[in-house]
């Protein structure tokens, strides 16, 4: 069995291109950690609210440590809207 992870997330305005930064910094670092090339989108008429996407996960405890380390790596969180925090959804495929 595979999982997938859809990750939302909303952007602070003012933080929008250094989330974008930090974002790829994520995706190139998780994909060198574990294989898995992500991608992020932006939810249509409402461009701060991102979702990065990881499809075919089969280890997901390794997969979970290394998006971890990977998250606290590129320092995410302060680059979203006070308040908010990353969600982090798994489905099985």
């Amino acid at each position: 069995m595979t999982w997938s992870y859809y990750i939302y997330y909303r952007v602070e305005a003012s933080q929008a291109a250094a989330c974008g930064e930090a974002v790829r910094k994520l995706l190139d670092d998780l994909r060198q950690r574990t294989g898995i090339r992500g991608r992020v989108l932006k939810k249509r008429n409402e461009p701060l609210l991102w979702m990065e996407i990881y499809e075919h996960v089969a280890d997901e405890a390794k997969f979970e440590w290394e998006l971890a380390e990977a998250v606290a790596a590129a320092q995410i969180q302060p680059l979203l809207q006070s308040g908010s925090s990353r969600h982090v959804e798994c489905f099985a495929e």
